[in-house]
């Protein structure tokens, strides 16, 4: 007669596996590290100029060190050195260095030292997606009219003993097996049967979005030159690809203003060259005229974004004050972005300086790096977050 089967037995095994994670974990490391070079370089990598104006499909390389293991470096200079602690010395003090502190090939002649091994690691533009979205997010974010505003989604929330094989859910049945195999005196996990499966099923809901809409308003006259528009572009630029990833309701309104202001398409706002002198208002006065035709405050969130050098017809100041306070009234936010190369005094900045409302954000940019500040300025995630 065949023998009774025996129970199975398990043992948990308290070895230490580390070690044997080394490569990994080295490999998680070196990930960290890319990782973080690519953040200390945002502010000049998304404003790349092979990036804006692209397809979306670039990829990037960006100039990183070698990471090497640690290890013993033999004194190749064949010099005496002494370095010793103090007796109390902890991990990461430094306790010599080396006279010859000219770094290699920082002089002004040619060297004879070794110098650090350089590598580039390649990024695409998602990648620096990542990082610069996830940061930012639109402010002061309200629902609004839901008829308008839903979007159906999936939602897994119920466990059946039927269902798809791809929707099995592994956790539960093997906690069925568990209990099962409890109840009939064979504790452990085996001989997983049909009863045991359980699946995961959905259930189609109707979660309230907000809608959106940006109007987006560039300065294109005549004194807007190639840095003040390639700064201006490239902070819309990232913009559009935020809003457009991030949000499923938004809406982009383009403005391209001199003395007057005209509704242009996406390709014309990013590319276009004009030329005339400059009245910000028409571009506020165009504002105004579309969020009361077609984007109802009630059913919106509104931010209108205007950039410009600062300079301005002196006598449309007063009127720009006041339109920007009417655009106010409709919006969620009004973000003034100044490009101004040498820090010079605008005519705009000192009338909008005055402007003492919580909803008007200003950021003026001195150099391209400061794209990046103006975009966390204006997309910085605010405490209490938004309404999604």
């Amino acid at each position: 007669m065949p023998e009774p089967r025996q129970p199975y037995s398990f043992v948990v095994s308290r070895e230490d596996w580390s070690l044997h994670r080394k490569g990994y974990q080295d490999q998680q490391r070196h990930q960290q590290k890319v990782k973080d070079v690519i953040k200390q370089n945002l502010p000049d990598l998304i404003t790349e100029e092979n990036i804006i104006m692209s397809d979306g499909q670039q990829i990037i390389k960006v100039p990183i060190r070698s990471l090497d293991e640690y290890r013993f470096i033999y004194n190749y200079q064949k010099q005496k050195h002494v370095g010793q602690g103090d007796g109390d010395s902890q991990v990461g003090d430094v306790i010599g260095r080396d006279p010859a502190s000219q770094k290699p090939g920082k002089g002004e002649k040619a060297g004879d030292q070794p110098g650090h091994d350089i590598m580039e690691t390649e990024v695409s533009i998602e990648e620096l997606e990542d990082m610069l979205f996830e940061e930012m997010e639109l402010p002061n974010l309200q629902q609004k009219d839901k008829d308008q505003i839903e979007v159906e989604s999936i939602v897994f929330n119920d466990i059946r003993k039927k269902g798809m094989q791809a929707n099995i859910d592994k956790k539960r049945t093997i906690l069925e097996n568990l209990r099962r195999n409890a109840r009939e005196g064979k504790p452990g996990i085996h001989h997983i049967s049909p009863d045991d499966l359980r699946y995961k099923t959905w259930e189609e809901k109707t979660i309230p979005q907000s809608n959106a809409v940006i109007i987006a308003m560039m300065d294109t006259s005549g004194s807007m030159g190639s840095f003040e528009k390639y700064c201006a572009r490239s902070f819309f630029f990232w913009m559009t690809r935020f809003l457009r990833r991030q949000y499923e309701k938004v809406e982009i309104v383009f403005l391209a203003h001199h003395t007057e202001a005209k509704e242009v398409t996406e390709e014309e706002f990013f590319t276009r060259g004009e030329s005339g002198g400059t009245i910000c208002s028409s571009a506020y006065l165009k504002a105004l005229e579309i969020i009361d035709k077609r984007y109802p405050p009630s059913s919106y969130n509104i931010y209108p974004f205007h950039f410009s050098d600062g300079d301005n017809l002196t006598s449309d100041n007063e009127r720009c004050v006041k339109l920007i306070e009417e655009l106010i009234k409709r919006s969620n936010m009004f973000g003034y972005g100044e490009v101004n190369q040498y820090n010079r005094s605008s005519t705009l900045m000192s009338a909008y300086k005055n402007i003492k409302k919580d909803q008007f954000m200003y950021y003026v940019i001195k150099e391209k790096g400061e794209v990046y500040q103006a975009l966390r300025t204006f997309f910085r995630k605010r405490e209490g977050g938004t309404v999604g």
